[in-house]
């Protein structure tokens, strides 16, 4: 507005123009604040889908490999890891930052070796970095900041496990084809282990909770002695519950080492099981009270069937060829051999609703996500995702 020289507002005026002003600006008042929120390391953990994000965390170390970050001896300028605590030891609790040339002289952990341990907040897209989460491509970054405030603990009375606002946040109203996209852009970033670290994973994951010196075998039910792996007949071993013939992906580092299907299991009931498909009846095994099997399926003991079909739709989500490896899919079949699918989709159905999530499942996903993974199985935190997808 042109005020000209002697020109003056009535208060009404006056009043009515700073209204409309206070209209104008607060909306971008508001947004600017809501652009500036930090994110706790956890939190920019469960946003890896690309976005831009501010994060405060301590540095821990310079990341040389998904799993792996060196604490002394630093080799290179390009990378720190950050996470919610100084004392943090997990590498799934960490947070990658990528350290770009103009940052690499106060940044850079081989240059400033005294960073470590310091807390430091950093601008930039939440994005894997080191097929881990991560933060890349920096536009700032600072020494300090505000601790954030953290996202209420989880619990398990409700929904998601707490993780409905932050994990799941592009999920929630979505179904069909669209929920399946937003909950494969959820959990596609996510640590990759080793299958000789598998071993060491599962006897976390599957501990018995009644003795910390065992696990639970998934077909049989029997608790047994971590130290007993291995390959005699009584011995227990890494089972894929997607078998890994279907789609040929075998032990190498992707879906063949993707804890949240593989589970311990005995060894000879695992050969009887082979690459069968799942579906119902056949002949009792011997071994495994509760389980059945015929010459192309396998039926699994009442009180894992939810397990087996909730890990069984985890991989048909994660997995859908865009990586690198084979898109898994869900089908009729029970004959399926080496084709990237596993049946049977009406039985697995079935029994997800049947056998909902036991305390002993949601433990194990909430460890696959803490210690070793940083990634979750949404159907295990919302066992209706099933059918809003499939039907």
């Amino acid at each position: 507005m042109n005020l000209r020289s002697g020109f003056r507002l009535r208060p009404t005026w006056l009043a009515a123009v700073c209204a409309l002003v206070i209209v104008l600006v607060a909306p971008v008042m508001t947004a600017s604040a809501s652009a500036a929120t930090t994110l706790t390391v956890a939190e920019a953990l469960g946003a890896q889908d690309g976005r831009p994000g501010t994060v405060t965390g301590y540095v821990i170390g310079q990341p040389t490999a998904s799993s792996t970050v060196i604490r002394s001896g630093f080799t290179a300028d390009t990378a720190i890891a950050i996470a919610d605590t100084s004392a943090e030891t997990s590498t799934s609790r960490m947070l990658y930052v990528q350290v770009t040339t103009a940052y690499r002289s106060t940044f850079g952990l081989l240059s400033n070796p005294g960073l470590r341990g310091q807390r430091i907040t950093a601008t930039g897209t939440l994005a894997a970095y080191f097929a881990h989460g991560g933060l890349k491509t920096p536009t700032a970054m600072s020494l300090g900041g505000a601790t954030p405030t953290p996202t209420p603990t989880p619990s398990a009375t409700i929904p998601g496990g707490g993780y409905d606002s932050t994990y799941y946040a592009t999920a929630m109203g979505k179904t069909g084809t669209a929920l399946r996209n937003s909950l494969h852009s959820i959990i596609r970033s996510h640590t990759k282990l080793s299958y000789d670290r598998v071993w060491e994973a599962l006897k976390d994951t599957d501990q018995d909770p009644a003795n910390a010196n065992n696990v639970i075998l998934l077909y049989t039910g029997r608790s047994q002695s971590k130290s007993s792996n291995g390959g005699g007949p009584d011995d227990w071993n890494r089972e894929h519950v997607w078998a890994k013939s279907h789609g040929d992906f075998g032990t190498a580092t992707g879906p063949g080492t993707d804890v949240h299907h593989l589970r311990p299991t005995d060894v000879s009931v695992n050969a009887s099981r082979g690459s069968k498909d799942f579906d119902l009846g056949g002949s009792a095994v011997a071994e495994a009270p509760g389980c059945y099997t015929d010459a192309d399926s396998w039926e699994p003991r009442n009180a894992v069937k939810g397990d087996v079909a909730r890990m069984i739709m985890y991989m048909a989500i994660r997995y859908e060829g865009t990586d690198g490896w084979p898109d898994l899919e869900l089908n009729q079949a029970v004959s399926n051999g080496s084709a990237p699918y596993h049946g049977k989709l009406s039985v697995l159905l079935q029994w997800n609703q049947v056998d909902p999530p036991d305390a002993f499942e949601k433990r194990r996903n909430q460890v696959i996500y803490e210690r070793w993974q940083g990634n979750r199985n949404p159907f295990i935190d919302h066992p209706e995702w099933a059918t809003a997808i499939w039907g």
